[in-house]
């Protein structure tokens, strides 16, 4: 049986929560027995593996490996997986270089089954490296599975702070956030904006979501929330908003906060 995680409150309230028994929480849902017989598996089968064909062969192995970069879903994808794998990251028209989702560049990259003669997955501390990322990605399903809002913001860390070490432009990192379902959702609700907002042209997207980062954060690029501040008030933003956005519950108590909060920035 997986270890269900306990997230006693919805909103801001549950999100501190959760931070603070967060540690705990993961170390209880790595011992899981589900997730024991996955990293235990993975562990000692992985150095084993010297190509793409021979990772997607074995579901076992390839559902760590898909775990890891929340690509879960594409566990069946398997010829996409191995093009995608084989091809590496090194050639500027590799899949993975192509691809808007740069979650298959770093799983590309992890590999690096089309870099290298000799794949990183006989590197002593490979199978710990991806086997933790696997546990982190799962507990945030998990998570997900009781609170999406959570999920999300859970994910956030991994996600913004790869856009800010990205070598691109301001802009760039804006498009990508744009361009990133989960990234998407959580600066669209943080900021106020209605969906369909993604109907508009790009360069309007970019100014209204420039402007209203501003108006919020005091901020106006994306590499601006390596702050661990303003990520937390983006987080804190995006939750108070969706608990708002979810129905009466808890309503008065949300729109109190909303407007202690967005007074205070």
């Amino acid at each position: 049986m997986t270890y269900q995680p306990v997230i006693p409150f919805s909103g801001y309230a549950g999100w501190v929560v959760l931070q603070k028994t967060q540690a705990t929480q993961q170390e209880a849902f790595n011992k899981s027995a589900e997730i024991q017989r996955d990293t235990d598996y993975f562990r000692n089968n992985i150095a084993n593996v010297r190509n793409a064909e021979e990772l997607v062969s074995d579901y076992r192995l390839l559902k760590v490996a898909l775990g890891a970069f929340g690509l879960d879903d594409d566990i069946n994808s398997k010829f996409f997986v191995e093009k995608v794998l084989s091809e590496g990251t090194l050639d500027d028209k590799a899949i993975a270089n192509k691809l808007t989702d740069k979650r298959y560049f770093k799983l590309a990259e992890a590999f690096g089954f089309g870099n290298f003669d000799t794949p990183n997955t006989v590197l002593s501390d490979f199978p710990d490296e991806i086997i933790s990322a696997y546990q982190e990605k799962q507990f945030q399903i998990a998570v997900g599975d009781q609170d999406e809002g959570m999920r999300l913001a859970l994910n956030l860390e991994d996600d913004l702070m790869g856009l800010v070490d990205k070598d691109t432009t301001d802009n760039g990192r804006w498009y990508s956030v744009m361009g990133n379902e989960a990234l998407r959702t959580v600066f669209e609700t943080a900021l106020g904006l209605p969906s369909s907002v993604s109907s508009l042209d790009l360069d309007q997207q970019l100014t209204i979501f420039r402007d209203k980062a501003e108006q919020y954060f005091h901020v106006s690029e994306v590499s601006q929330f390596s702050d661990p501040k303003k990520r937390e008030d983006l987080v804190k933003l995006f939750l108070i908003r969706s608990e708002l956005n979810s129905g009466p519950t808890g309503t008065s108590a949300a729109s109190n906060a909303l407007a202690l909060l967005t007074g205070s920035f």
